[in-house]
C-alpha cells in the first residue's frame, strides 16, 4: 500500500544551499517538481501524490529563498541561480537512479529548466532531464500579467498579515475565481510567523528587492530561454492555463514553432496558477504525457 505521507529530505545547490524536498512513493522513474515564485512545494502535492499512485517518485522542492530552504547569502535569485540549482537536483537523481529525472516545472520552476536544459544542449552536454514539463510559462510571457504577480506578491511583503485569516482574504480578493478553502492550514504551509507577531510569506524578501533579484538580466533570461526552446532535444509538453494571465495564445504557438515536437494541453477555466485551480486536469495531463514517453 503506497504511503500518503511524504519523507521529507535535502539537496544540495550551486551555492551549497539546501535545498528541502519532499519524496512521494518508491517508483523506479524519477520525476522532480519545482514550484513558482512565491509558492512552496506543497503546491505541488496533489500531483506528487498522483505520480507516485502511478508507480513514480516524484519529489517537490522548494527552491531557494522559498519554503524551508535556505535564503541565499548576497541575494542571488536570478533565474539564472535557480536554473543552476536545478542542475544539481538534476545530477543527485540521476546518480540514485542511474537514469536522468523528469522535470516539471511552474513559472520560475519552469523557466529555471527550461534554461537549465538549453545551457547543456549549448555546451554538447548530455540532456539534463529525460523530459520537460513547462506549466504556464514559455519563452515570453505577459510582462503586464507579471507586473499584476508581483504586485500581489510585493504589496505586504514587508508589512505582513495580523492573522492567517487576513492574508487568506488577501488571496481571496486576488484570486476571486477559485472556491475559498474551508481550512488555512494549506496557506499556513505559505507564511511564517515573525517575533513581531505578524504573518510574513515563506519568501526572502530579497527575491524581489535584493542585490540580484528575480528581475535580474531579464533581456538575457528571455533570450536564453528561446534559444533553450529551440535546441530543446527532450520530450515536452507545455500545459497552459486557459485563461492565463501570464502566457497568451501567441506565446504558446510561439514556442511550438521553436519546439515543434512538444505537446501542448490548454486547462479551461485555469490561471496562471494551474495546479491550484484545476489539479485534476493538469495530473492528468501529466500522466498522460508521461505514459506516452514508456
Amino acid at each position: 500500500m503506497l504511503e500518503r505521507t511524504p519523507k521529507t529530505e535535502t539537496f544540495t545547490g550551486a551555492a551549497g544551499n539546501r535545498l528541502v524536498g519532499d519524496r512521494y512513493g518508491k517508483g523506479a522513474r524519477v520525476a522532480f517538481l519545482l514550484h513558482g515564485g512565491g509558492q512552496t512545494r506543497h503546491a505541488f502535492a496533489g500531483t506528487a501524490e498522483a505520480l507516485a499512485q502511478a508507480g513514480w517518485t516524484a519529489i517537490t522542492i522548494d527552491q531557494r529563498g522559498h519554503g524551508d530552504s535556505d535564503w541565499i547569502a548576497g541575494g542571488f535569485y536570478s533565474v539564472f541561480d535557480f536554473a543552476a540549482d536545478a542542475v544539481c537536483v538534476a545530477a543527485a537523481l540521476t546518480k540514485e537512479f542511474g537514469a536522468s529525472p523528469v522535470v516539471i516545472g511552474a513559472s520560475l520552476g519552469g523557466m529555471a529548466a527550461l534554461i537549465a536544459e538549453g545551457e547543456a544542449a549549448k555546451q554538447h552536454l548530455p540532456p539534463r532531464f529525460s523530459a520537460i514539463v513547462l506549466v504556464d510559462v514559455t519563452p515570453r510571457i505577459d510582462l503586464e500579467g507579471a507586473a499584476k504577480i508581483r504586485g500581489f506578491m510585493r504589496g505586504r511583503v514587508r508589512e505582513g498579515f495580523a492573522s492567517i485569516d487576513e492574508a487568506a482574504d488577501a488571496v481571496a480578493e486576488y484570486l476571486p475565481h477559485r472556491p475559498r478553502p474551508s481550512s488555512t492550514e494549506g496557506l499556513r504551509k505559505n507564511l511564517r510567523l515573525h517575533p513581531d507577531g505578524r504573518w510574513r510569506w515563506h519568501w526572502d524578501p530579497n527575491f524581489f528587492d535584493g542585490p540580484h533579484p528575480i528581475s535580474s538580466e531579464h533581456n538575457a533570461q528571455e533570450a536564453a530561454r528561446v534559444e533553450a526552446a529551440r535546441t530543446l532535444r527532450i520530450p515536452a509538453l507545455l500545459v497552459r492555463g486557459g485563461s492565463s494571465e501570464l502566457v497568451r495564445e501567441e506565446h504558446a504557438r510561439e514556442f511550438l514553432e521553436l519546439a515543434p515536437h512538444a505537446k501542448f494541453v490548454d486547462v479551461a477555466g485555469a490561471r496562471h496558477m494551474v495546479a491550484g485551480d484545476r489539479n485534476d486536469v493538469f495530473s492528468a495531463a501529466i500522466l498522460d504525457f508521461l505514459a506516452e514517453m514508456a
